[in-house]
C-alpha cells in the first residue's frame, strides 16, 4: 500500500502534477490524509501552537524574562531577610553563616524608608500648596492663554454655526450655579 501511494505520487510528480498544489484534486480522503500528516510533523515549540510566549525565532520577549528574574529575585530576597531578621543567631552559625549585618537594621531600614515615603509625600503637598495662588487672587481665573468671548474678531463670518474657542467669564459661571439653582 505504501509503495502504491509513493508510486502514485512520484508518478503525478513526473507528470507534471503536484498533489499539494491548491489546483489538484482534493477527495476527502486526500484531505483526511494531508490532515493526518500535518499533525504527525508538528512540533512541541511550533509558535502557534505552543504558550510560552516565544516571539518567533528570537527567543521569549525581554519583558517576560525581565518579569521573570524580577518575580525570583523578589522572592529569594524576601527569604533571605527573613531569615536573617527571625533566625536565632545558633542556628545560622550551626549552618556555616557567621557574617551577617547586625538585627538592628532589620528594624531600622523599614523604618527609615517608610519615614522617608512619609516624608516626601508630606513635602510634595506642602509645596504644591506653597505654589498655589490663593483663591482671592485673579491668578485663578484669568492667565496670559485667557480668551474673552467679547475680544475675538467675529467680523470673519457672522453665520458660523460654532462659536470660536474661548473662556467663559466668572460671572456667567456665577449666574449659571447660583442663580439658577434658587
Amino acid at each position: 500500500m505504501l509503495i502504491a501511494g509513493t508510486m502514485m505520487q512520484t508518478t503525478a510528480n513526473a507528470m507534471g502534477c503536484d498533489m499539494e498544489s491548491p489546483h489538484s484534486l482534493n477527495s476527502p480522503r486526500r484531505t483526511l490524509s494531508l490532515s493526518k500528516q500535518r499533525r504527525a510533523t508538528r512540533s512541541f515549540f511550533d509558535d502557534k501552537t505552543s504558550g510560552f510566549g516565544f516571539s518567533g525565532d528570537h527567543g521569549p520577549k525581554p519583558s517576560e524574562v525581565y518579569g521573570f528574574v524580577g518575580s525570583i529575585t523578589t522572592v529569594v530576597a524576601t527569604v533571605v531577610f527573613l531569615v536573617w531578621a527571625y533566625v536565632p543567631e545558633s542556628w545560622l552559625q550551626s549552618v556555616g553563616i557567621s557574617y551577617y549585618p547586625s538585627r538592628y537594621w532589620a528594624l531600622a531600614v523599614p523604618t527609615y524608608v517608610m519615614v522617608t515615603i512619609a516624608l516626601v509625600l508630606g513635602l510634595y503637598i506642602g509645596l504644591n500648596f506653597i505654589s498655589t495662588p490663593p483663591p482671592t487672587s485673579l491668578n485663578t481665573v484669568f492667565d496670559e492663554f485667557s480668551k474673552d468671548p467679547l475680544s475675538l474678531d467675529t467680523s470673519l463670518e457672522e453665520d458660523e454655526p460654532i462659536e470660536p474657542i474661548s473662556d467663559i467669564g466668572i460671572d456667567r459661571i456665577n449666574d449659571i450655579m447660583f442663580n439658577n439653582a434658587a
